[in-house]
């Protein structure tokens, strides 16, 4: 038993060090328990209650969005206004999938929250739903993150979005 003991120890604090790294690849996982599955927390959307309800009209363009492998085709971009819960329709789907996430801001703002994330590759379906009474009347943007198997993020696919609940 000790020598077994001394065999382990020689190997793990001699050998194991010197073996090259470039052979280990490194998956991130995603966390779906830590990321928030609802919409925006309470605290969230009283901050997005007190932005101002932008009057200009809406941006009709997308960025980033590449047909059979990151797009979201409902709600369509400057498309009619949103309210209630939306279901967002599109595809997640590259090489070597990890997860998808999607994620919303204010025109103008850079802080981009979280609305859900899945581990499934989609391809022109469902990614989830989207409940907009948690926002205030306003124009936003939406946007569809994918990140591989090994940690690299693509270029978000981004739409302009308009939420008006009555």
């Amino acid at each position: 038993m000790l020598g077994l003991f001394f065999v382990e120890f020689y190997i793990a604090t001699f050998i194991a060090p010197a073996l090259p790294a470039s052979d280990l690849l490194t998956t991130p996982t995603l966390d779906l328990l830590s990321s928030p599955q609802a919409t925006l927390s309470l605290a969230d959307s009283t901050q997005a209650a007190l932005t101002p309800v932008v009057t200009q009209p809406l941006q009709s363009g997308m960025s980033g969005c590449v047909p059979d492998k990151i797009m979201i085709t409902s709600p369509k971009s400057g498309g009619d206004p949103l309210s209630a819960v939306v279901d967002l329709i599109g595809t997640a789907d590259i090489p070597n999938f990890g997860f998808y996430k999607y994620e919303v801001a204010s025109v103008g703002t850079d802080n981009w929250k979280t609305i859900s994330a899945d581990r499934e590759p989609k391809k022109d379906t469902s990614l989830g739903k989207w409940n907009t009474l948690s926002v205030s009347n306003g124009d936003y943007f939406l946007r569809l993150v994918i990140t591989d198997n090994v940690g690299n993020t693509l270029e978000p696919c981004v739409i302009a979005v308009r939420v008006l609940n009555q």
